[in-house]
């Protein structure tokens, strides 16, 4: 019997979920500086048993207090938290630390971008970095979201090295 690779009937990604210290906050940053629209609301939703544990992986006596779902561009969703939860851990990871992450955006046009952000007094991390290697052609910013979450924005609009030569890039994964 020949197993098939990956999950059977996989499409993409479908949205991502973010806990963020206060929602009134995020909901402006995701609208008035991402640009997302605001779709709608869920919760409270809390349990006296152990369906928080066992469902979600946070305490049992988890509260999540609400949640927002926004949309981007008409497709990537984002589903943001707001949970108070005991031993609850309020820094946000670093990309090194195990469970850090980023989000990265596609922009046309870096320097509108970085204005924008800059208008809304969003803090960028260094200057836009120009890629080598497989990812030549492309470059690249971090920047902070108010509670501190890392978002990147890229461009690449002529494509990355790779997209033009594959067969310099690629090597064998085991498999």
């Amino acid at each position: 019997m020949v197993m098939s690779k990956g999950i059977p009937g996989l499409q993409r990604v479908d949205h991502v979920g973010i806990t963020v210290p206060n929602l009134e906050e995020a909901t402006r940053f995701f609208i008035d500086v991402l640009g997302c629209e605001y779709m709608y609301t869920l919760g409270p939703f809390h349990s006296d048993e152990n369906w928080m544990k066992e469902h979600l992986n946070v305490d049992p006596r988890a509260i999540m207090k609400e949640l927002h779902f926004f949309r981007l561009n008409g497709a990537a969703i984002f589903e943001v938290f707001e949970y108070s939860a005991p031993e609850q851990i309020l820094e946000v990871p670093r990309n090194s630390d195990i469970g850090g992450h980023h989000v990265a955006l596609y922009v046309d046009d870096m320097g509108a971008a970085l204005t924008h952000l800059k208008a809304h007094n969003i803090e960028i991390l260094g200057e836009p970095t120009a890629s080598k290697g497989p990812s030549e052609g492309q470059h690249w910013v971090y920047f902070l979201s108010p509670w501190g979450m890392q978002f990147e924005l890229v461009t690449y609009p002529h494509g990355k090295a790779f997209d033009h030569h594959p067969e310099k890039f690629v090597k064998k994964v085991k498999e």
